[in-house]
């Protein structure tokens, strides 16, 4: 599939594959239909992290460097950094984070704050194109992201609410998402590439519903306008028991209706094999080169493991 003329068959996109480029100083990845699923590490983020919100309060960043280590031995592509701990300075905290996590790997980051001081003190630190950690439709939040999404040449994920709901229906999610196309190409001069829509991937404990309403999102956002996207996968399984099961079945359905990243965790196998074997079975892990080189990697650990004595 060539990445500037196809679409995507399968989810009735018949124009150009979008790449959404993001960089370290040193390392580009792409989002795009035609590539690798995109694994955005969700671990560096203290929420439901006491001892981790207690060690960021006494300025203790020392648990970022397991974090980081953890993720890229899983198979992360991309890194999510949070820093929304109460009673903090998170601007202070989110630079430093940056700066610790570009010390340690050459993983670009999606930089992740509700808090628009603390995303510029964030994007002014970077070194590379980073992808920032979101918008919603509400005005007055695409007033106060947007131009700094445009001065720091970076992209963006958009979520399809506003400020009177969460959308439960797919009819409105589209019209916010062709809201945010609009604003975000014509009023900012953002590229269609750099949006990245969350289709708004809602618990399936709370709504048996949502999973089918996340799924025809996707696909009629791809349909319409060859967006990539993104979710939190965790989401989907809030609540319920075998949480594991549910992410790894989830995230294959979502790439097959045009899905192309995910903030996941990267650190449990199980998942991050579904996705890959997704890619090899979606066409888009050439020649199964990257199933097959995982898989006697694995065998050769499991093998000097056994040699050595001690469990795989």
């Amino acid at each position: 599939m060539s990445d500037l003329t196809d679409g995507n068959p399968l989810t009735g996109w018949t124009g150009p594959v979008r790449q959404t480029r993001l960089r370290s100083a040193t390392k580009e990845v792409v989002i795009a239909s035609d590539k690798p699923f995109c694994v955005i590490g969700e671990r560096i983020n203290p929420t439901g992290r006491k001892l981790f919100q207690e060690q960021l309060r006494a300025g203790d960043l020392s648990l970022i460097e397991k974090d980081v280590a953890a993720q890229i031995a899983g198979g992360a592509d991309v890194l999510d950094i949070n820093m929304g701990v109460p009673l903090t300075d998170e601007a202070d905290l989110l630079v430093k984070a940056i700066q610790l996590v570009q010390s340690l790997c050459d993983l670009p980051i999606c930089i992740d704050s509700s808090v628009v001081e603390a995303l510029e003190a964030g994007l002014a630190a970077y070194q590379g194109r980073a992808l920032v950690n979101s918008v919603t439709a509400e005005d007055e939040r695409l007033e106060a992201i947007l131009p700094l999404v445009k001065k720091y040449d970076a992209a963006i994920i958009a979520l399809p609410n506003d400020a009177d709901e969460i959308p439960m229906e797919a009819d409105k999610r589209l019209v916010l998402t062709e809201k945010i196309v609009r604003v975000a190409t014509q009023e900012y001069g953002i590229a269609i590439e750099d949006i990245v829509i969350d289709p708004l991937a809602m618990p399936i404990g709370a709504d048996p519903s949502v999973g089918r309403t996340a799924l025809e999102t996707i696909r009629r956002i791809h349909a319409g306008w060859g967006l990539n996207q993104t979710c939190g996968a965790s989401n989907v399984s809030f609540g319920m028991p075998g949480r594991h099961a549910i992410n790894g079945a989830w995230l294959p359905l979502a790439m097959a209706a045009g899905m192309t990243s995910a903030i996941m965790d990267a650190r449990t196998t199980s998942i991050v094999d579904s996705v890959r074997a997704a890619d090899l079975l979606l066409g888009n892990d050439e020649w199964g080169m990257s199933w097959i080189s995982t898989f006697r990697a694995r065998q050769a650990a499991a093998a000097a493991a056994e040699a050595a004595g001690t469990p795989a």
